[in-house]
């Protein structure tokens, strides 16, 4: 029989929104985490003439594969074989790659909740068996060591994210450090999702791969890039995986497409435009921080880096996917439910991404402000009767 997997509630919401939006309805799009800018304009413009020059196929770019070979060398001070580099279709089937590499059906992969839906779901769909760890503000909504060193039996994997999602959370040095140690001693394999590298606000985020040289690492153009639609990302594997790597690639995927490897070659050196976007993001984060403690929403996951806030709205509801519906058709603003990230204490939380421009923002904080207070005010009347 299939594996079951638990659908993926945001889609929803938005088609929700889209149906709206094709009413005539006014919507502020906040349940995805994509930008709303396009592609840095040298990458579309060499895009351009690509198309008119070149009639493309299955290719995988030695150049890129170099460039972000590189990447790591400036970035991290890590050495990388430009062959430890497998282009992909985006991070999902990067993610998929990993597993398939590491994994056999049963074995057990240890993952943070609340944590990025695809993450539960595809181990699943790989018959594979997620172990999620409850990670509260005790633990600033992330993993620790000293969870993964309690874990009996040991499990055969663990998922890291920094920046995390839904949260933003950032996982410093020193637990990265503790994380990669405890792995080895305790025979873990590490996949490391660093997606939402390029995006902090506070500190940055460090690579797994200068604590753990044996790690996956997973990345794509999707976040910091702004390339969702180009769907191109990578995986960093170690030497002894990369046959398996690319004979999962090949077999399973191809190439992915050589239209956004030509612009993600050219993208790599659009710095000053994408440090740009991440202005617009802080600016974003700091109208959201001051405006949602008024309304209600104390209680939000630090985000240090990503473009999101995750904010417990417990205290107004139990049910996170109708509440955001709610909010969607009384106000045109639309959110994820905390139920994709976290199907335990879910319930109680949205995610906002602020992934937009600064002038949405404001005006989607505008909309929900006197939403959350009629809410908060009913939810405190219904408690005192």
């Amino acid at each position: 029989m299939p594996i079951e997997i638990d659908p993926f509630y945001a889609i929803a919401i938005s088609r929700l929104a889209h149906r709206m939006r094709a009413e005539g309805r006014s919507v502020i799009h906040m349940e995805f985490g994509q930008p709303s800018t396009g592609a840095p304009a040298a990458a579309i413009k060499a895009a351009h003439e690509i198309l008119d020059a070149d009639g493309m196929g299955y290719w995988e770019s030695p150049a890129l594969k170099a460039r972000i070979a590189a990447h790591y060398g400036g970035a991290y001070g890590v050495s990388v074989n430009p062959e430890q580099v497998i282009l992909t279709c985006g991070a999902s089937p990067a993610f998929v790659l990993a597993l398939s590499c590491l994994f056999s059906p049963g074995a057990k992969v240890a993952l943070a909740r609340p944590g990025y839906v695809a993450y539960r779901n595809t181990l699943k769909a790989l018959h594979l068996v997620p172990v999620e760890l409850a990670c509260g503000e005790a633990e600033r909504f992330q993993i620790t060591a000293e969870a993964v060193a309690r874990l009996e039996p040991a499990p055969d994997g663990l998922i890291v994210a920094s920046p995390a999602n839904p949260t933003g959370t950032i996982i410093p040095p020193d637990e990265l450090r503790a994380l990669a140690e405890v792995c080895q001693r305790r025979g873990i394999a590490l996949v490391s999702d660093e997606i939402y590298h390029g995006l902090s606000y506070t500190l940055p985020a460090e690579s797994m791969l200068q604590h753990a040289p044996g790690a996956l690492v997973v990345n794509s153009f999707s976040k910091y890039f702004s390339m969702a639609g180009w769907r191109l990302g990578w995986l960093v594997v170690p030497e002894t995986l990369i046959d398996a790597a690319r004979a999962r690639m090949g077999n399973l995927f191809l190439t992915p497409p050589s239209l956004a490897q030509h612009a993600g070659l050219i993208a790599f050196d659009c710095r000053d435009e994408l440090e740009g976007h991440i202005q617009t993001y802080a600016r974003n984060r700091e109208l959201l921080l001051g405006a949602l403690p008024a309304t209600g929403l104390r209680r939000i996951a630090p985000p240090d880096g990503a473009f999101y806030i995750y904010a417990d709205v417990g205290h107004i509801t139990n049910d996170s996917l109708s509440f955001c519906e709610d909010l969607l058709r009384d106000t045109g603003v639309a959110v994820a439910p905390g139920l994709d990230f976290d199907p335990v204490d879910g319930h109680g939380f949205i995610r906002f991404s602020f992934a937009v421009s600064t002038d949405l923002v404001e005006e989607a904080i505008r909309r929900i402000e006197p939403w959350l207070r009629a809410k908060a005010a009913i939810a405190v009347g219904a408690r005192i009767e």
